[in-house]
């Protein structure tokens, strides 16, 4: 189990080198979420990795109740002081739009379950820049789950 959380921490400091960061890159904000419902979640911290943000545990309960519940279609969701409406939904992620937004092009998420994972991934403007995101995103997912899984 060390070996492969030393992995996934080389992983994900590999992953936001290249993707991660405020200028120039496709996702300007990324968290890395413990999240098994089948385990023990009181045993581990919420945020396993994050990069670009600040949150605590209790910044992202509402979120991770939201994922919990499942409701994706029919409820808004909060990370931090953000809202977000869900606007597709996939297999194993989803993308979400701010709804309270400041950013002139807005802002989005998505949201992806890797194994015991989430990851999720803010990125600024609209359909060029989610794209843009999605391929970081899919490009993380590829790299994890090839060693982890």
């Amino acid at each position: 189990m060390d070996a492969d959380w030393t992995w996934a921490c080389r992983a994900w400091e590999k992953w936001t080198a290249k993707h991660v960061g405020s200028s120039g890159m496709p996702v300007k904000a990324a968290l890395l979420l413990n999240y098994d419902p089948t385990g023990p979640s009181r045993l581990l911290p919420i945020v396993a990795e994050e990069e670009g943000t600040k949150f605590t545990a209790v910044d992202l309960q509402p979120f991770i109740n939201f994922f919990r519940r499942n409701n994706l279609q029919t409820e808004f969701f909060s990370i931090g002081p953000n809202q977000y409406l869900v606007t597709s939904i996939h297999e194993h992620w989803f993308c979400a739009r701010c709804v309270n937004t400041t950013q002139p092009g807005g802002e989005g998420v998505i949201v992806m379950q890797i194994g015991a994972y989430l990851l999720v991934s803010m990125y600024d403007g609209s359909v060029g820049s989610a794209s843009q995101a999605m391929v970081a995103v899919d490009q993380f997912a590829w790299h994890f789950n090839r060693r982890t899984h």
